[in-house]
């Protein structure tokens, strides 16, 4: 497994100093569609598609990656060769404009990279991951809301529901309208704490969609908070 997908554009890492990730990163997205090329072209025969091909390109790239590339290499196709659910989900993949874009993408027949992206998708609904369609608008203030990860900011090896969920606490990102960016967030999956950045999130997930582990998990957080907003009962302990 190469290293981690850098999700932000060149400007913005060298804003933040971490123009070396997104060098790194750059080279096995270009890397990978290469790959994705030569898989596409090796396991075709007579216009058909090997079944088990997007499952070499998942082994050794990740989903993370394998979408990033899909989605740029599809930023503006046509809807006809393609579809539209699995054309969709890749495009949900952020990716910046850059002038070294034209170096990521899959260069294959249309119909057998339509094939493609039709096993990658089914390998990624297979996961029950949370989607954009789970989601309310991404307008909303996230504080005290059940927030949705964008499955690209995981490790691939992270790649579950479980994984998604995050109870929005605090932080300038919290708001729609606020300049700051940072959201401090705990895990419904597994309790962690982490700061992510607003654009790390597709959105507040909607309550009909909400699991009963993670309702749990969220009644669980929300117990002890909740105490404590409310504080003393009327004619509890008084000052002296």
């Amino acid at each position: 497994m190469t290293e981690a997908l850098y999700p932000y554009s060149r400007e913005e890492a060298k804003r933040e100093g971490e123009l070396a990730q997104w060098k790194q990163s750059h080279r096995a997205n270009v890397s990978c569609a290469r790959n994705i090329s030569g898989l596409i072209d090796t396991h075709a025969q007579q216009g058909q598609l090997e079944p088990d091909t997007a499952k070499f390109a998942l082994k050794q790239w990740g989903f993370p990656r394998v979408q990033f590339v899909l989605s740029n290499t599809l930023r503006g196709a046509s809807t006809q060769e393609f579809d539209p659910d699995a054309l969709h989900w890749a495009r949900t993949a952020y990716v910046p404009y850059e002038k070294t874009n034209g170096e990521c993408k899959i260069r294959a027949d249309s119909a057998l990279l339509a094939q493609f992206l039709r096993q990658t998708h089914a390998e990624y609904q297979a996961l029950g991951m949370f989607g954009p369609e789970h989601c309310g608008g991404a307008d909303q203030d996230f504080t005290g809301k059940v927030l949705v990860l964008r499955p690209d900011r995981l490790k691939d090896e992270c790649w579950s529901a479980q994984n998604q969920l995050w109870l929005g606490e605090m932080g300038f990102g919290c708001s729609p309208t606020a300049s700051g960016r940072a959201v401090f967030a705990t895990c419904l999956g597994d309790g962690e704490k982490v700061r992510w950045n607003r654009a790390d999130f597709m959105g507040v997930l909607e309550e009909q969609y909400l699991p009963d582990w993670a309702a749990e998990k969220l009644a669980e957080l929300r117990g002890p908070a909740q105490e404590q907003a409310d504080g003393p009962a009327q004619g509890g302990m008084e000052m002296g």
